[in-house]
């Protein structure tokens, strides 16, 4: 079986939020940052980055949340629901490639599990590198075609005019690296399998699962779900494959889980 050599996960810091919109159980309204005092949960919802090296070439998976948040998410609203305020210099995107000694057009895939704000936030960065940009058919058409500046958490600002290879269902796309398609959260939302030889498999999957607490069982749902009768199958879906390979599964934004790792650029995973 064809692995791939390297996996690097880049810590990009943490959006706030209320929990309720990671992990809907009863009990909980949702709160803008004016309103974190009242007594909900406000949560660290970590973002993160993945770069993968193959020998087919180097793969970034997600981009993580722009500099430029405050002001870029502003016509959408969610700059108050989700302010990306736990956040060092060191950590942004950017910075944490170049930590690796990485630059932008050192990466010949940048891989997109789905083109929301916090995942598509730095997709620019590639627009000239010669880099090849890479997304789901079914989210592209979604992402593509509403109308309007903004649908949700699509910002058309992070990826209009940008050109994107797409793949359809689940698809060996380089060496070890696998992407699974996964809707629910949104129509085309993926998933991402990495083999490695020493690790095994770990399986990224981004905000088809956003949390330890999400993947139960029993699952718990989102606030933020297209489809929850999609959602649940993605779920099911993943804890299939994972059993069958013993995988490590990280989860979209588990803040927990996230700093128990190794982060780049102090450890990998082979």
């Amino acid at each position: 079986m064809a692995t791939a050599r390297k996996v690097h996960v880049l810590d990009c810091g943490a959006m706030s939020c209320d929990l309720t919109w990671l992990l809907l159980k009863p009990g909980r309204s949702i709160r803008t940052r004016q309103t974190k005092d009242q007594p909900v949960e406000w949560y660290p919802c970590t973002t993160h980055a993945v770069l993968v090296e193959t020998d087919e070439g180097t793969m970034l998976w997600d981009t993580s949340c722009p500099r430029d948040w405050e002001t870029r998410w502003e016509p959408t609203g969610l700059q108050d629901f989700f302010p990306y305020d736990q956040v060092t210099e060191e950590q942004y995107l950017d910075a944490r490639l170049g930590q690796l000694g990485v630059s932008p057009d050192s990466i010949d895939y940048v891989v997109l599990s789905h083109l929301h704000f916090d995942h598509a936030g730095n997709v620019r960065m590639f627009e000239k590198t010669g880099a090849t940009l890479v997304c789901n058919a079914k989210e592209k058409e979604w992402a593509f075609g509403y109308e309007g500046a903004f649908n949700g958490a699509h910002l058309k600002a992070d990826y209009e005019g940008l050109e994107f290879e797409t793949v359809s269902g689940d698809a060996e796309f380089l060496p070890g690296v696998t992407l699974l398609e996964a809707p629910g959260h949104t129509p085309g939302t993926m998933s991402m399998r990495v083999d490695l030889p020493e690790t095994g498999t770990m399986i990224f999957t981004s905000d088809a699962i956003y949390m330890g607490d999400s993947y139960g069982p029993p699952t718990t749902p989102a606030a933020i779900v297209n489809d929850l009768t999609a959602f649940y199958d993605s779920v099911e879906k993943i804890r299939g494959i994972a059993e069958q390979t013993d995988a490590m599964v990280v989860f979209g934004h588990d803040a927990e889980q996230l700093h128990s790792m190794r982060r780049s650029p102090d450890g990998f995973y082979a």
